[in-house]
């Protein structure tokens, strides 16, 4: 046990919410409010006052109820849907609690997805009052009037033009609004949200879930990964996203620990030094980006700085085997007191200096990406989930933590290998169904009820290894298949990529789309003689040779047929706005290699 977690442990007893104790969604934050009313239950940025605000758990109950006397006062029947397009702030989660106390259905959308995405799914839903933080997302989103008749009313946290009579701002709609927070006496099994995935494939669909879904489910990751009432998660990941919604917004609700509104992802760095976070809900990505940062600077250092970092890694992640039992003592560990003093120390005050657990899912963690920060005392522990399942399925434990894993299933989450190694898992935290697609539902979960994860995996020793996907394995002319993420996965860990997309199916050899970092490319063409201003470098024989190369030494572990033999090359990264990403951050496999269709073409001319 680390020390933080020794001083949480004496400092703040565990005081968990059981689901039966919560009966709903909104009775967890009644229940919080009443066992701990003075304790912090969020904090904010207040920008006008250049200072975070700190609200108690008796404070937001309480304005959780001028909110639901809002809501109320629209007329809406329990069942009825509402949708909000919100970044992660206290009136999200005023905004849910509100319309759960009333047993209505909360359908989230992305703050910062394409306005054609978001209108379809207002209307898909059915949604009858939408919430928009903006008024730039209303400007946009006007222009796909036609799929908004359905609205009764749309709330705006800005003023806005108001051209449509429907829109009222939030201190106009709370006008007046007064009542006790006041959850409805629901089943537990009555549909709570709609939740609609990435869709990296075409539209998205509607992941209905229960409030005994996410509850089971948030109860189940606790008893895995205990948090505490004086712990802090920073909030940063999007709460339209299953996985920050579930552990890092009703999770903490039902521990009693205290959650911070992260003021945005360029802003995250100063925010860790501020707020301090005992726990942090994250993405590989984030690591990624700290990493980078961590390469830049220590390419600018002496040669003695490189190494005593790289060392502190080394022996770092010898000290981390060592303490999990899987390695046994060396003269080595002597050094990581020192090392730690010196090196790790420095990177783990990056994050704030007070992290004790670090859950990281969303996307695979790449091994190399794991060990070094592992190494330097960051405390992460991988997990898996499905939106479809509430979202957690695994989770790395502190005391048995095989980073290369997604760690073992959840308490009361059965799992099994099927036909093409496909993992099925089985537990209340599975699905209602899609909404409004039964023919969809029926090929997600079985008559067993197991439902189909689309992921290839295997089971060691109770830890799921994710090995590939079966809808994104390249089958190539030569019947070989290939799993691409895997070879992204490896190709990124070279600094010169940003993103990367491997193709080649049915074809007789992979190609790679790369985005290349734009330092690290300038730095390339000069090496090779180019100008890393003029775009036609990127197409030069010369600059596609030398990445090929690259990408083949971050391969050496494949086999002969999984190597990659040309590539394409730009300085133009794919992005949610221009629809080449999910809001999510997963590429849109079709879409991008639509975009760079002629490139891909000519690298396979001839053949």
């Amino acid at each position: 046990m680390t020390p933080r977690a020794r001083s949480a442990t004496a400092a703040g007893a565990p005081d968990v919410i059981a689901p039966e104790a919560a009966g709903t969604l909104a009775g967890l934050l009644r229940e919080r409010a009443r066992r701990s009313p003075e304790a912090p239950a969020y904090r904010h940025f207040d920008r006008g006052a250049g200072a975070w605000r700190t609200l108690t758990w008796a404070e937001a109950a309480r304005e959780a109820g001028r909110w639901q006397a809002a809501l109320a006062r629209e007329g809406l029947e329990p069942g009825e849907r509402v949708a909000l397009m919100c970044r992660n702030r206290p009136e999200w989660m005023l905004f849910d609690m509100a319309a759960q106390a009333l047993g209505l259905v909360v359908v989230p959308l992305y703050a910062e997805d394409r306005s054609d995405s978001a209108a379809w799914i207002i209307e898909h839903s059915g949604a009858r009052l939408l919430l928009v933080e903006e008024a730039a997302q209303w400007t946009r989103l006007a222009a796909a009037r036609e799929r908004l008749r359905g609205l009764k009313r749309i709330v705006t946290l800005e003023p806005v033009a108001r051209e449509d009579p429907r829109v009222r701002w939030i201190g106009r709609w709370l006008d007046g609004a007064d009542g006790p927070f006041e959850p409805a006496a629901l089943d537990p099994h009555t549909l709570a949200t709609i939740v609609y995935t990435s869709g990296t494939t075409g539209r998205p669909k509607g992941v209905m879930l229960s409030h005994h879904n996410i509850l089971w489910n948030a109860a189940a990751s606790l008893r895995a990964v205990p948090a505490l009432p004086d712990d802090l998660f920073l909030s940063f990941l999007p709460l339209s996203h299953t996985f920050e919604r579930t552990v890092g917004y009703y999770l903490p609700v039902m521990a009693g620990s205290c959650v911070a509104y992260a003021r945005s992802i360029p802003e995250l760095a100063e925010d860790l030094a501020s707020v301090r976070p005992t726990v942090l809900v994250t993405v590989p990505r984030i690591f990624e980006r700290v990493r980078r940062r961590l390469e830049e600077q220590l390419r600018a250092r002496p040669a003695l700085a490189r190494h005593l970092f790289h060392t502190a890694a080394e022996v770092g992640w010898a000290h981390f085997q060592h303490a999990q039992h899987r390695r046994g003592w060396s003269p080595a560990l002597a050094a990581w007191p020192a090392l730690h003093l010196l090196v790790a120390a420095r990177v783990l005050e990056r994050l704030g200096g007070r992290l004790r657990a670090a859950i990281c899912g969303g996307a695979p963690l790449a091994p190399e990406l794991g060990h070094l920060f592992i190494g330097l005392g960051v405390p992460i522990l991988q997990g898996y989930g499905l939106t479809e399942h509430s979202p957690v399925i695994s989770v790395n434990r502190a005391e048995d933590n095989v980073p290369e894993s997604v760690g073992e299933p959840l308490p009361g989450v059965e799992v099994r290998i099927g036909p093409r190694e496909e993992l099925l898992v089985r537990s209340p935290s599975v699905m209602l169904g899609y909404w409004e697609d039964p023919d969809a539902t029926r090929r997600m979960i079985d008559r067993d009820g197991w439902l189909h994860t689309g992921d290839q995996a295997r089971i060691e020793r109770g830890h799921v290894f994710i090995t590939g996907r079966l809808k994104d394995v390249i089958v190539l002319a030569t019947g070989e298949k290939v799993p691409p993420a895997d070879m992204e996965m490896a190709i990124l860990e070279d600094a010169l990529f940003e993103q990367v997309m491997v193709v080649g199916e049915q074809r007789p050899y992979l190609v790679a789309v790369c985005v290349l970092d734009s330092g690290a490319w300038r730095a390339l063409a000069a090496a090779l003689g180019l100008d890393p201003d003029d775009p036609a470098s990127l197409a030069d024989p010369r600059a596609e040779r030398a990445v090929v190369e690259r990408i083949g030494r971050c391969l050496h572990a494949f086999p002969g047929y999984a190597q990659v033999r040309r590539a394409v090359l730009t300085l133009e990264p794919w992005t949610v706005e221009d629809g080449l990403l999910t809001p999510t951050l997963k590429p849109k496999r079709r879409r991008i290699e639509a975009r760079h269709a002629e490139a891909i073409a000519a690298c396979y001319a001839g053949h």
